[in-house]
């Protein structure tokens, strides 16, 4: 299996999924678009499943971000060529995007450890999401759910978490990659926007210590669950 990955920052990296690569055997390539290789994109034929990380940067950051254009090309023709795609959080604004959708800031933002519920009486094909889980976020946009799409999850905070494109593309909102590691990454580089947040008073704002303190409590479950929707998305290729 060749597995290529868009990494938007040094701090966003597979997490967890670089456990499930390793037990697949598979083969891996960057595009680091915070690097000089930024518009190193491989051929489509060059890759069998694609990862779309996270980061801090909106879809909609065309002019700060003259790649994302290119990004979005990108994604648009590996979804044409029936290519297996996963888009975590920015990853799955992009899928959206990339499908015709709008992606837009949300009422609220989240940031922590917070619930998500499967949507009920889901179409065969669908991923078989948990009732709930607990999952880590760190958003404050979101997207319209874009046409022909199966919406599998959603929070109290945040309508669409999670969405499936026929039987071979899911954008999830929230981080199921999240480790320790790669928790302790984002809020150690992102301490600015969670202390500016947390003056706020929002439900759905947590600080850095108990997102720290909650990690070993829900990343096992995460990951698994990460690794679950690997295997339906690797059925495909």
């Amino acid at each position: 299996m060749r597995i290529h990955v868009l990494q938007h920052v040094a701090f966003e990296g597979l997490g967890c999924i670089d456990h499930w690569v390793q037990s697949r055997q598979a083969t891996v390539s960057f595009t680091r678009f915070f690097s000089s290789d930024k518009n190193y994109l491989p051929a489509i034929d060059a890759f069998d499943l694609l990862i779309v990380l996270g980061g801090p940067m909106s879809v909609n950051d065309q002019t700060q971000y003259p790649w994302l254009a290119q990004e979005k090309v990108f994604i648009q023709q590996a979804i044409a060529a029936r290519k297996p795609v996963l888009g975590i959080c920015l990853g799955a604004q992009l899928i959206a995007y990339s499908l015709g959708a709008s992606v837009y800031a949300n009422n609220l933002k989240e940031i922590g450890w917070f619930t998500v519920e499967a949507l009920p009486n889901l179409p065969e094909q669908a991923f078989a999401f948990p009732r709930q889980a607990t999952v880590f976020h760190w958003h404050g946009e979101t997207f319209d759910l874009p046409a022909a799409t199966i919406h599998l999850a959603k929070s109290a905070g945040c309508p669409h978490q999670a969405f499936q494109y026929q039987d071979y593309v899911i954008g999830l909102q929230f981080h199921l990659e999240t480790t320790a590691n790669t928790a302790a990454q984002i809020v150690a580089h992102c301490a600015d926007e969670l202390a500016d947040e947390l003056t706020k008073n929002q439900p759905y704002i947590q600080s850095g210590a108990q997102i720290l303190a909650l990690t070993p409590q829900y990343s096992q479950a995460v990951n698994g669950l990460m690794r679950e929707i690997l295997d339906f998305l690797a059925r495909a290729i």
